[in-house]
């Protein structure tokens, strides 16, 4: 194990029309991270404006090839020790920076850092549902760890021997907007996971996505203590039920009859 009293740390995100949420969590950023990094996929609104009060380093690829690609390339931009993922729509608390800030300056090798990722969702933080604690890899050395390539859900791959912890502290976590933002976001969700089963030589039947969906609200409502969360609890379960049969049967008609001339 060394130590590095100079280590050095940079937040990295990708993003794409941003502007209602980039400026809060890079505020939450602002003084204590020596290098920030935002690769954008083609916003059209003044997302590059907004991140440019804040760095310098602001990158763009178009080309997009799902979510892992795109933190794969974001992080090539990074130069500095450690990187620190965090999504616009997120907001850093000072607990949780305090544990980063005293992870980094331990410098530990065969380290990374998980983080707890706590939702505000239709008016209440969600405490249950299998939403919280939601612990995600957020924070680990460039040289021991990057996303995997996939289009959605992507995880990050830490290098053999690579020792996993937890650091206290919220990451904030402002994930929908209102129901039509949650629509519009699972479903986009919904077609690339159905893309990626379709690519791997996956196939389903309507039965199982009824399955999955009703495994999905019992799990969350009940195994998960969903109740707990009030009515936002029995709403989210109902949405996540629905937005798992979704991408079960997106992926089921693609293996149907394509339509005569």
């Amino acid at each position: 194990m060394s130590k590095n009293p100079k280590a050095t740390l940079t937040a990295a995100l990708i993003v794409k029309n941003e502007s209602k949420n980039l400026e809060s969590c890079l505020n939450s950023l602002t003084g204590w991270v020596d290098d920030i990094v935002i690769l954008d996929s083609g916003s059209h609104d003044n997302t590059q404006e907004i991140a440019g009060k804040f760095t310098e380093h602001f990158h763009l690829k178009s080309d997009w090839q799902g979510f892992g690609e795109q933190r794969q390339a974001a992080q090539k931009y990074v130069t500095t020790d450690y990187v620190f993922w965090i999504d616009a729509d997120e907001v850093v608390t000072e607990d949780l920076k305090e544990s980063i800030l005293a992870a980094v300056a331990q410098n530990k090798d065969k380290t990374a850092y998980s983080i707890n990722r706590k939702s505000w969702v239709f008016g209440r933080f969600i405490e249950h549902s299998g939403w919280y604690p939601d612990r995600v890899t957020r924070l680990y050395k460039i040289n021991e760890g990057n996303y995997s390539n996939d289009l959605v859900h992507e995880k990050v791959i830490l290098a053999e021997d690579v020792k996993l912890k937890s650091l206290k502290g919220d990451l904030i976590h402002y994930t929908y907007d209102n129901l039509q933002h949650y629509l519009v976001k699972s479903a986009s969700y919904a077609k690339l996971s159905a893309d990626q089963k379709e690519k791997r030589g996956k196939k389903t039947s309507l039965s199982n996505a009824s399955l999955h969906a009703f495994a999905c609200f019992i799990k969350m409502y009940l195994i998960k203590r969903g109740f707990l969360d009030g009515k936002q609890g029995f709403l989210l379960a109902v949405l996540s039920a629905h937005s798992t049969f979704v991408k079960y049967a997106d992926l089921w008609i693609r293996s149907q009859p394509k339509r005569p001339d």
